[in-house]
């Protein structure tokens, strides 16, 4: 997903960027950099952490459960203040199939950086 011009796309195009690290510890730390603020925070009904270092463990985790899939916008992004909601799906590389989806609520930092997230999972598969 390229850079938007709009501040919340371009804060939530990073984060997708972050999401969908697949490469090395290093490049997952610089994604994760590139779209939190420092001392940034995620929480959803299974993760509740903050700053750099431990958000970069809940994707790790997250690909170390879902190998072979990413994470795709799911329609647009809708902002106003310092705040954008979004809808997302883990999508399969494989065959399309998307087992998880959910919604997000970021707040944005004075820098453009994701301060916090929240997140919620309206699909989850029974064995997740």
């Amino acid at each position: 997903m390229p850079l938007s011009e709009n501040r919340y796309e371009t804060a939530v195009a990073r984060y997708f960027e972050a999401w969908n690290a697949t490469g090395s510890a290093e490049e997952l730390a610089k994604a994760v950099e590139a779209a939190w603020s420092e001392g940034g925070g995620y929480t959803d009904p299974l993760s509740d952490v903050t700053g750099h270092e431990a958000i970069a463990a809940v994707i790790g985790g997250t690909h170390a459960q879902f190998p072979g899939y990413v994470f795709r916008l799911e329609g647009a992004v809708d902002g106003h203040h310092d705040v954008a909601r979004f809808r997302w799906e883990l999508v399969s590389v494989a065959d399309g199939s998307a087992p998880v989806a959910g919604s997000d609520v970021v707040t944005l930092a004075g820098d453009g950086r994701i301060a916090t997230v929240a997140g919620f999972l309206d699909r989850v598969p029974p064995t997740a």
